[in-house]
């Protein structure tokens, strides 16, 4: 009777240790996440750009279903493919990288289904204006990192934005207003 007493104490402990657990924090991988950006070009065609640099944090508490995404563009590091058109579209009718270097992505929370992240609510600020939007995640993982043999998450998330919001109208409407943002990432458990 003591063992079959004390085996239900030991295992009510582990439950509420779970329970108590703290969440995971991973480090974004700046080498396999490249935000992109996609438009309409005069209706030609669709012009697609990404940037080279990001950094950030994401915490994830998956058996709480709650969780927490930081990221940083820095919006120097645009490429469009084209050295020239890099340059242009820095400048102030644009990203005004001068005054603005870099685009903020700050959760206001994340949303799960099982567990999944799905969604991810918060606030996108570009060249100092700060909207709300909600990035749908359209595909996520988490396990160990075959390589780095550290548990890794991965996620795509994308939006949609109207670039005259954010004071970066020019051209606007025959170059598309509305921008599809996506952020690939892939992040390293702390």
């Amino acid at each position: 009777m003591k063992k079959l007493a004390l085996t239900a104490i030991f295992a009510a402990s582990l439950t509420s240790a779970a329970a108590f657990a703290a969440p995971d924090t991973y480090i974004i991988d700046g080498n396999h996440s490249k935000p992109r950006f996609e438009y309409s070009h005069f209706g030609y065609s669709t012009q697609l750009s990404r940037f080279d640099t990001i950094t950030g944090k994401i915490t994830l508490d998956r058996a709480a279903k709650t969780g927490s995404v930081d990221v940083v563009i820095d919006a120097t590091s645009v490429n469009t493919g084209y050295p020239l058109f890099n340059t242009h579209i820095q400048d102030v009718d644009f990203f005004d990288t001068a005054k603005y270097p870099t685009i903020t992505f700050k959760s206001s929370s994340v949303k799960f289904d099982g567990d999944k992240v799905v969604a991810v609510d918060g606030n996108l600020t570009v060249k100092g204006v700060t909207k709300p939007v909600t990035l749908t995640v359209l595909s996520f993982l988490c396990m160990p990192h075959p390589m780095l043999k550290k548990d890794a998450c991965g996620a795509t998330a994308t939006t949609k934005i109207k670039r005259t919001e954010f004071n970066a109208g020019k051209y606007a409407p025959y170059v598309g207003d509305e921008v599809t943002l996506t952020i690939p990432v892939e992040a390293i458990k702390e």
